[in-house]
């Protein structure tokens, strides 16, 4: 026996759940993209500073 479809307002709720999850994650993934690229201009900026200030 087939079981029956879900209801359209439980498709509609899990659609909507599923596209707030991946506008978290999508959320999250710019934040480690910004952290990771502040950092390596962190490193970089340190480096150059101290290339120009080695003896």
């Amino acid at each position: 026996m087939a079981t029956p479809d879900p209801a359209p307002d439980e498709d509609r709720t899990a659609e909507r759940e599923r596209l707030a999850l991946e506008k978290k994650r999508q959320r999250y993934v710019w934040y480690y993209l910004g952290y990771f690229l502040f950092g390596i201009h962190l490193v970089a900026f340190v480096m150059i500073y101290a290339v120009r200030h080695a003896k």
